[in-house]
């Protein structure tokens, strides 16, 4: 995925005590990369809090969830082994997946991130540097967008792979497409971007170009090429919930989750 691959964590949700107590309205941002056909856009980081802010907010499991979760004996790698186990044969989730399986997902990664070994990951981003696979989000492709991009019969996705450079402070996400009737035609999508630390587990993204190829598939996707990368839209931030040696688990502004398995194929390097 930059397999934005590095595409707000979901703010927990709270019950008001009594009119007493004093209410605060959260205001929420959405962007989207603006509709346009050029191959390289410039955007500016933007800082979504104040550092302060970003650092007091980061974190994302409150001490009701760590109560309950301190009774589960399972180990991280119970828990890793049963999530992956979960996530099979639903494509990573792009065409939707029911609700009680969501549910299932979800609570197994509430869980994980509640006993994150690595919580503060910029501080470490030895763990996060490298190429990932996707193997699940809850970015979907629904409906008529599914038609409009011909997913349906026509063209098939492929895996979904993220790079990451720590030293460059680089990003690319490639998502692979595999196109029935030109001879099993074979192509890539693949989106770069920047990003800048934040906080301490989160960082900002800025969308800096993208490419499909060969031309044959770009000629198909062309039409709806805003569309396709207004799903797949970058711009924003990333808080990484969780990251060991194997999975990492990020949760962006828009409300989406990622869970990605760490490749060991260097063919599958992306970066340059």
């Amino acid at each position: 995925m930059a397999t934005k691959l590095v595409q707000s964590p979901i703010p927990a949700h709270k019950v008001l005590p009594p009119i007493s107590t004093r209410a605060t309205k959260v205001i929420k941002s959405n962007r989207l990369i603006p509709a346009t056909h050029s191959w390289t856009k410039s955007t500016s980081f933007r800082s979504i809090y104040t550092a302060k802010v970003a650092e007091q907010s980061s974190g994302l499991i409150g001490d009701d969830r760590e109560t309950r979760d301190s009774s589960d004996k399972r180990t991280l790698t119970q828990i890793k082994t049963e999530l992956l186990q979960v996530v099979q044969g639903i494509n990573r989730g792009i065409f939707g997946v029911p609700s009680a399986k969501k549910s299932e997902i979800e609570a197994l990664v509430e869980l994980l991130e509640s006993q994150n070994p690595t919580p503060h990951p910029t501080a470490n981003l030895d763990k996060v540097g490298g190429t990932w696979k996707l193997v699940y989000s809850t970015i979907t492709i629904l409906g008529s967008k599914r038609t409009k991009l011909g997913l349906r019969d026509f063209i098939t996705l492929g895996d979904f792979f993220q790079s990451i450079d720590v030293a460059k402070g680089k990003a690319v996400n490639v998502i692979k497409f595999n196109v029935r009737g030109l001879n099993l035609l074979n192509g890539q999508l693949t989106i770069e971007a920047s990003f800048k630390i934040a906080s301490k587990s989160r960082v900002d993204i800025a969308y800096d170009n993208s490419t499909i190829t060969p031309e044959q598939l770009m000629n198909m996707f062309r039409k709806n090429y805003d569309l396709l990368l207004g799903i797949f839209n970058l711009d924003g931030w990333l808080e990484i919930s969780y990251v060991d040696d194997t999975m990492r688990i990020g949760r962006d502004d828009k409300g989406n989750i990622f869970i990605l398995e760490r490749s060991s194929s260097a063919g599958e390097n992306v970066v340059e």
